[in-house]
C-alpha cells in the first residue's frame, strides 16, 4: 500500500501525518510527524464483547524508547522495563482526550499503542499522541466519533505559541496540553506561575482554533483510506420496563438521595435496584442495571438543574465543612490531616540531602536530579473496599503529579532552601476530589515542615451540568457528581493566580463565556478554602523539625571538586566516618554537607577547606608525624599534605614518633609540590664567604638568575657561570634549582654568587 500523508500548518509549524505504510496487521496506524519528532499510533480493536462488561475497557499505552533518542538504557539489563511516570502521564493524556468520543453503549476492548520512533532536542511526542490515537481510530473500524487534535500552547513573554520548542517552554509562565474536536474542547491539563482565570481561558480558545487544521488533515484522509465502522449491538431494555422503572422507582431514588453519608447512600439506592431486578428474568438483569445508572443520573441532573439542590443537599456553589489539623504526629518533618465532607487526606513532608534527589531521564535534558516529589496514595480502604493495598495505578501517578505541577511554582529554590523534598499524600477517606484534598494538605504539611512557601497554595474540584442553553456550576464536587456531570474540572493556586488545572468535557456547546464563569466560581471556592488553612497556619515555620537533617552548602573553586571527592570516594568517606556528615558534590563548586547538627557540618566544613588550601612557602602549620626514617620526619600539616623535616632542619629535639604534633614552617615547595619543613626554634644559620649552598631561582635576567638560599636571595651573573651565557633567560627559568658559592656578600646585606 502506497503512503498516504497531509501536511499542516499548525501555529506556523509544520505538522505531517502519514499511513498505509507501518503496522498493517492493526485496525488503524499512522506516523505524526513534527520537525525530527516521530510517533507511531496504533488502534485495534477486540472482535467479542466480554461478558458483564457494561464500560468502555479502553487501553492506551504511551512507549518512549531511549533510541528514539540516541540513549541506552540505564541499569544492569539495558532495556525497558515496565512504564515511567512519564509514560503512563502521557497515556492518560491520549485516553482522556479520545475516551468521551466512543459512542454510548460500545463496550469492545480497545487499544491504543503509541511508540516514540524518533525523538529530537525541540519537540515534545505527547501532543502528538492524542492527534495520532484519534486519527488511527477515525481511519478504522472501530466506532468513534471524532476526530480530535492535541496541541501544547504556551505563553512567553505575553505572546501565546502553539506547540513550543522545550526552550520555548523554559521561559513560560503558562503551559497547557488541550484537545479538542472542530468546534468544542474535550481535554485540558496544564499549570501556570499564578495565572489569572482570564488568561487561562485565553489559552484554551486560543489553542482550540490553531488545532483545527489538523482535523481537517483527519478528515481528509478519512475521505480517502476510510473503513466502513463496525456495527455493534446497543443495550436495549423494552420500552414497558423502561416506563415501570421511572413510575416505579423515582420516588424511592430521590429519597436515598436525601442519605447524607455516602456508602449508606449507595446502599439504599442498590437495595432499590435489587428489589425491582426480581421482578424480572435474570437474562435482562444486565440491561436493567445499564439503564437503572442512566437513570439515576438523570434524576440527579433534574434536581440539581430544577431545585438547584444537590444529592447531599448543598447549594451549587457551597463547599463541604473542612477540619484541618497540622502536625497531628511527632515524628514526620511535616504533616497535616486535611478533611472536607467525606474527603480526607493524611500528608506528611520528608527532607533528605541532595544524594536523595530522584535520578530522571528525559528527552531534552537527558539525566537531571529532582528535588521536590510528591506522591499520592489511595488506599482501598479509603473507599470501603475489600481488597489488598497494591502497587500505585495509573490513576495515583496522574493524581500525584496534578498535585505535583500545582505546588511546584512555589517551591524555594536550592540556593535559599537546599533540602531535597518529598511529600506524600495517604487518602483516609473519599468522596470526590482526593487530588485537590492532597494540594491543600500538602501546601500545609510544607508550611508545618518549615519550607519556606511565600503563599499557600489551594484547590477545588469543580462540576458543571447543562440541558440545552441552561447550565449549573457545581463547586467542591462529590465522587457521584463527577460521573453524572458534562464537565469536572479541578484548579489549583494561590490567591493571586491559578498553578494547576485539569478538565474533562463531555459536551459540545462549552462557550468562552461558559469557561470564565466556571473559573470564577472556582477562584471564589479556592479563595473559601484557603482562608480555612491561613488561619490555621499563616506562615511556614521559621526552623525544620528537630527530626530533620540539617544542610548547608559550602561553596568551593570548582576545579577542587575531585580533591573533596578523593581517588573512588576515599576522602569524602573519611569525612562521613569522622563527623557523620555526608557529603555530596555538585556543580559550580557547591557542596552539599547534611548531618544531624550544625557543630558536626562545621568540622566537616574545617576539613573541606583543609584538604583543598594550598600549602604556602613561609607559612606556619601544626601537624601530624605520620612516617619516621634515619634521615627525617614525615608530616602531614593538612589532608593529603605530607613533607618532610629534615634531621638538618631540626632544633632542639631530634627524635619524633608517629601520631606526635609538631609545629613547622615550610622552607620550600619541591619540583612534585612537595614541602619541606623546618622546626620552629631552628634558627637559621648566616651564610658564609666560600660555602657552598643549593638554592631556587626565584627571578630570572637576561644578566644573570636570582637565587634563593634559605631566606637570602643572591645574585649569579651571567659571568660568574661556568659555561659562556649570554642571555641567562634562555638557559634558566625560575624554580630552577642550582648549586652557588657565595662570592660576597656587602655591607648592606647584598650577596653574590659564582656558579659551583
Amino acid at each position: 500500500m502506497e503512503v498516504e500523508r497531509e501536511e499542516v500548518k499548525v501555529g506556523g509549524k509544520g505538522i505531517v501525518i502519514e499511513t498505509g505504510h507501518v503496522a498493517g496487521q492493526a485496525d488503524g496506524a499512522v506516523v505524526v510527524r513534527q520537525g525530527e519528532t516521530a510517533v507511531l499510533v496504533t488502534a485495534v480493536m477486540e472482535e467479542e464483547v466480554q461478558e458483564g462488561i457494561d464500560f468502555l475497557p479502553l487501553t492506551v499505552d504511551y512507549r518512549e524508547r531511549p533510541s528514539a533518542y540516541g540513549r541506552i538504557p540505564g541499569g544492569f539489563y539495558k532495556r525497558e522495563g515496565k512504564p515511567t511516570d512519564r509514560e503512563i502521564l502521557v497515556s492518560r493524556l491520549t485516553d482522556r482526550s479520545i475516551r468521551p468520543l466512543f459512542p454510548e453503549g460500545f463496550f469492545h476492548n480497545v487499544v491504543i499503542t503509541a511508540l516514540t520512533l524518533s525523538a529530537d532536542d525541540k519537540y515534545d511526542p505527547d501532543a502528538l499522541c492524542i492527534t495520532g490515537a484519534s486519527c488511527a481510530l477515525h481511519l478504522s473500524r472501530i466506532p468513534f466519533e471524532g476526530p480530535v487534535a492535541g496541541v501544547r500552547v504556551c505563553r512567553v513573554d505575553g505572546e501565546f505559541l502553539i506547540n513550543p520548542t522545550y526552550e520555548e517552554r523554559q521561559k513560560a509562565d503558562l503551559e497547557l496540553v488541550v484537545a479538542g474536536t472542530k468546534d468544542s474542547i474535550v481535554m485540558v491539563e496544564g499549570g501556570g506561575k499564578e495565572v489569572k482565570e482570564e488568561d487561562f481561558a485565553n489559552a484554551i480558545f486560543f489553542a482550540l482554533e490553531n488545532l483545527k487544521p489538523l482535523i481537517e488533515a483527519q478528515e481528509k484522509l478519512r475521505e480517502k483510506l476510510g473503513k466502513e465502522k463496525f456495527s455493534f449491538q446497543r443495550p436495549t431494555l423494552d420500552e414497558e420496563v423502561l416506563k415501570e422503572m421511572e413510575e416505579s422507582l423515582r420516588d424511592k431514588v430521590l429519597e436515598a438521595f436525601k442519605i447524607q453519608d455516602k456508602r449508606e447512600r449507595n446502599k439504599a439506592i442498590s437495595q432499590i435496584l435489587e428489589e425491582f431486578l426480581k421482578g424480572y428474568p435474570e437474562e435482562l438483569h444486565f440491561n436493567i442495571k445499564y439503564f437503572f445508572k442512566r437513570f439515576e443520573s438523570k434524576l440527579m441532573r433534574e434536581k440539581i438543574l430544577k431545585e438547584g439542590i444537590r444529592i447531599d443537599g448543598r447549594k451549587p456553589n457551597e463547599i463541604r465543612p473542612i477540619s484541618i489539623k497540622v502536625h497531628p504526629f511527632e515524628r514526620p518533618h511535616g504533616s497535616a490531616l486535611f478533611k472536607r465532607g467525606q474527603t480526607q487526606a493524611y500528608v506528611t513532608v520528608t527532607l533528605g540531602s541532595r544524594d536523595e534527589a530522584q535520578l530522571i531521564e528525559t528527552i531534552f535534558e537527558g539525566e537531571s536530579f529532582k528535588r521536590f516529589m510528591l506522591h499520592y496514595n489511595f488506599p482501598p480502604f479509603s473507599s470501603g473496599e475489600a481488597r489488598p493495598w497494591g502497587p500505585p495505578r495509573r490513576r495515583e501517578i496522574g493524581h500525584g503529579a496534578l498535585a505535583e505541577r500545582a505546588l511546584e511554582p512555589l517551591i524555594p529554590p536550592e540556593e535559599e532552601f537546599p533540602y531535597i523534598i518529598r511529600v506524600v499524600s495517604d487518602i483516609l477517606e473519599s468522596n470526590g476530589s482526593t487530588s485537590m484534598a492532597t494540594v491543600c494538605g500538602a501546601s500545609l504539611a510544607l508550611f508545618d515542615a518549615g519550607v519556606p512557601l511565600k503563599k499557600h497554595v489551594g484547590g477545588i474540584a469543580m462540576g458543571l451540568i447543562k440541558e440545552g442553553e441552561n447550565f449549573v456550576i457545581l463547586s467542591d464536587i462529590l465522587g457521584d457528581e463527577d460521573h453524572l456531570g458534562d464537565m469536572d474540572f479541578k484548579v489549583a493556586g494561590t490567591k493571586e493566580g491559578i498553578t494547576a488545572v485539569q478538565m474533562d468535557i463531555k459536551v459540545k456547546g462549552i462557550t468562552k463565556e461558559i469557561m470564565l464563569k466556571a473559573l470564577e466560581q472556582a477562584r471564589e471556592g479556592r479563595l473559601h478554602i484557603l482562608k480555612k488553612m491561613y488561619e490555621v497556619i499563616g506562615e511556614p515555620r521559621k526552623e525544620v523539625s528537630d527530626y530533620a537533617p540539617k544542610i548547608v552548602i559550602h561553596r568551593i573553586p570548582e576545579e577542587k571538586g575531585p580533591i573533596v571527592i578523593g581517588p573512588g570516594g576515599k576522602n569524602i568517606r573519611d569525612i562521613y566516618e569522622k563527623t557523620n556528615v555526608k557529603v555530596w558534590v555538585g556543580e559550580e563548586g557547591k557542596v552539599y554537607l547534611t548531618g544531624k547538627d550544625l557543630q558536626s557540618i562545621e568540622e566537616a566544613k574545617k576539613i573541606i577547606d583543609d584538604l583543598i588550601r594550598e600549602v604556602e612557602v613561609g607559612e606556619v602549620y601544626e601537624g601530624e608525624v605520620v612516617r619516621v626514617e634515619p634521615y627525617g620526619a614525615f608530616i602531614e600539616i593538612l589532608p593529603g599534605k605530607v613533607g618532610l623535616l629534615h634531621v638538618s632542619k631540626m632544633g632542639q629535639k631530634t627524635k619524633y614518633s608517629v601520631g606526635e604534633k609538631v609545629k613547622v614552617k615550610v622552607l620550600e615547595i619541591d619540583e612534585l609540590g612537595r614541602p619541606k619543613f623546618a622546626t620552629l626554634d631552628l634558627e637559621e644559620k648566616p651564610l658564609k664567604v666560600g660555602q657552598t649552598y643549593e638554592g631556587e631561582i626565584t627571578r630570572v635576567e637576561p644578566y644573570g638568575v636570582f637565587v634563593k638560599v634559605g631566606s637570602k636571595i643572591g645574585l649569579l651573573h651571567r659571568s660568574k657561570m661556568k659555561r659562556k651565557v649570554l642571555d641567562a633567560t634562555r638557559v634558566f627559568k625560575v624554580g630552577q634549582r642550582v648549586k652557588v658559592v657565595v662570592e660576597k656578600i656587602e655591607e648592606d646585606g647584598k650577596v653574590f654568587f659564582y656558579e659551583a
